[in-house]
């Protein structure tokens, strides 16, 4: 027999970066949510950890926007990768996107990135807890350990409003009726006049967690949905004395009150802020664009690009989307991230700009 009837793989692989992909298919999952499906134009397998996030980067009447979303898929189909968006009333991102995006379109996407996953927090017994939408993450380890066979006592609880505001429902009965490790429950808030229900009602609490899940003490947790249901998650196990180094939620979401962009920096110094002393001030020099300022300790490396008026895209300042991503050429920066970068980025020079402050000069290829 040859020696060489095995052909190698010339496909690209999925790397942390930008990436131009098109829109392959649309389905509307419920009235109100719906899965947008990407490939690239060649070969290119989608690599990931179930559970983490892309940003879109888009352009919605003329401004460059910037949104992350978790990754819905699995990446045991790796030729393609899906988010799944909610139509949320007022937003400006989710109803574009709803509206316009339509099979064909190409854009481009950055990532992925995120902490929150099923590989660095392998456990043979898990609890998955997600309220509506918040269901992306979950579904995407649920699916990659039923597609790979995964030796993994998964229980699955998912909280939505109303029957009909259940997503992926009929793929959830079917992949419970397919193996003896993966145990459904669903809660609907409340059912509608012509809708029948005979799941559990009201909100996920004591009772019913003990009645779903009696072994969640041993089970390693993963949560992720609204603000308000993972703080009376958190509340809840606490109460019951769960080891809480076991329980992982979706960190993802919208900038705090507390993040907020540089002008406040700009602010506070107009205000009257204490001057800087010149011999504490660090030199942050771009040597693509050749410009470069002296900035005040404690101050970002995006707040200095923003005053030259550089403009590095970001989306979440906070250190998880990892779009504001810049090579490194020389000095030391201080950067506490959220897992938008890669230990092997940061072996390479590359930090986050939105969260890597100067300890010294620095020069940044920008």
């Amino acid at each position: 027999m040859s020696s060489n009837f095995l052909n190698p793989v010339n496909t690209q692989t999925w790397t942390n970066g930008r990436h131009l992909v098109r829109c392959v298919k649309a389905i509307q999952e419920t009235w109100d949510v719906r899965t947008f499906c990407f490939a690239a134009d060649q070969p290119l397998m989608f690599f990931f950890k179930p559970g983490q996030f892309v940003t879109l980067e888009l352009e919605i009447d003329g401004q460059p926007i910037m949104r992350s979303y978790t990754i819905s898929s699995s990446p045991s189909v790796p030729y393609s990768f899906s988010i799944t968006i909610k139509r949320v009333p007022g937003g400006k991102v989710s109803n574009w996107l709803h509206d316009n995006l339509k099979e064909g379109d190409q854009l481009p996407v950055h990532g992925p990135v995120g902490l929150f996953n099923a590989i660095d927090f392998a456990a043979d017994k898990v609890l998955y807890l997600s309220g509506g939408v918040g269901i992306t993450p979950v579904m995407s380890m649920a699916r990659w350990f039923f597609d790979t066979n995964g030796n993994v006592d998964m229980v699955f609880v998912h909280s939505a409003r109303t029957p009909k505001d259940i997503i992926y429902h009929r793929e959830l009965d079917h992949m419970a009726s397919r193996i003896a490790n993966f145990k459904l429950h669903l809660i609907c808030e409340k059912y509608e006049i012509g809708e029948t229900w005979a799941g559990y009602r009201g909100y996920l609490n004591k009772t019913m967690l003990h009645l779903i899940a009696p072994d969640f003490m041993e089970r390693e947790i993963f949560c992720c949905g609204p603000t308000p249901y993972m703080h009376a998650i958190k509340r809840l196990l606490e109460a019951e004395g769960y080891d809480m180094s076991r329980y992982h939620e979706e960190a993802f979401g919208p900038t705090p009150p507390e993040v907020r962009e540089e002008v406040n920096e700009l602010a506070a110094e107009a205000a009257g802020a204490p001057e800087v002393p010149a011999a504490d001030l660090h030199q942050v020099e771009f040597c693509e664009t050749g410009k470069s300022i002296r900035v005040a300790p404690g101050e970002t490396v995006h707040a200095a690009a923003a005053k030259l008026g550089l403009h590095i895209p970001k989306a979440c300042g906070m250190g998880i989307c990892g779009t504001c991503k810049v090579m490194k050429r020389s000095g030391e920066v201080e950067m506490e991230h959220n897992g938008g970068i890669t230990d092997e980025d940061v072996a390479e020079g590359y930090i986050l700009s939105c969260c890597s402050v100067p300890k010294g000069d620095v020069v940044i290829e920008y």
